[in-house]
């Protein structure tokens, strides 16, 4: 059977993701905040707030009812963004079914807490680390969206989990690698913000590759 995915976050990244997984085989719901975005996507086949120009898979569906689009599924891809995601979440506390894992692909660490969005879905959700893992990796959404070629690392301390989300997400396009460091994968997703905007401040100072290079390497 078709794994049955649920993807909550709607923004550039969540829609790319749930197309990825539509398109791939998978039965995904997509869970979007804006009521607006959910219509579009039946509507229309395309989220035209988040991701313009880009038509979607027949076999994704939208809902706005976050319960919804979590039950019964295999997976559990979370994609709100990072400031959201307790609150967010709080919705599914003790709801979750027991047989659904969770994988965070939301990049950033909790303010007030400093916890990763793991440690912020274990605290909220209750679930235990063998149901949780993480996706990230260099990846602009709109670059997925026109199936540039790129290479993503799903973390889990549950080998099992890692090697069922790389292959529900992976395609000839979406190179998917596998380790067990979850917190590795995630503090490299939060701090490569931060680079980010050091390697623009270098290049708004017009300083050359050679000096964003040094950056970014050391």
């Amino acid at each position: 059977a078709a794994p049955r995915v649920g993807v909550s976050g709607a923004g550039s990244w969540g829609t790319v993701l749930a197309d990825l997984l539509a398109t791939n085989g998978s039965s995904v719901e997509l869970w979007a905040y804006e009521r607006e975005v959910v219509d579009q996507i039946h509507a229309h086949r395309e989220n035209r707030f988040f991701l313009p120009g880009i038509r979607l898979s027949p076999r994704l569906a939208a809902s706005n009812d976050l319960a919804e689009t979590a039950a019964g599924k295999d997976l559990l891809v979370v994609v709100v963004p990072s400031h959201v995601i307790r609150e967010t979440m709080t919705a599914l506390a003790g709801r979750l079914d027991g047989k659904t894992s969770v994988v965070s692909a939301s990049k950033g660490i909790e303010n007030q807490t400093h916890l990763t969005m793991t440690g912020v879905l274990k605290e909220v959700l209750t679930i235990a680390d063998d149901r949780l893992a993480v996706l990230s990796g260099p990846s602009f959404a709109a670059e997925v969206a026109k199936k540039y070629p790129t290479v993503v690392t799903v973390a889990s301390s549950n080998p099992a989990l890692a090697r069922f989300a790389q292959q529900v997400f992976a395609t000839p396009y979406f190179r998917v690698y596998t380790c067990d460091d979850t917190i590795g994968v995630e503090l490299g997703g939060s701090v490569k913000n931060v680079i980010a905007i050091a390697a623009g401040i270098v290049d708004g100072l017009g300083l050359g590759l050679n000096t964003r290079a040094a950056l970014i390497t050391r």
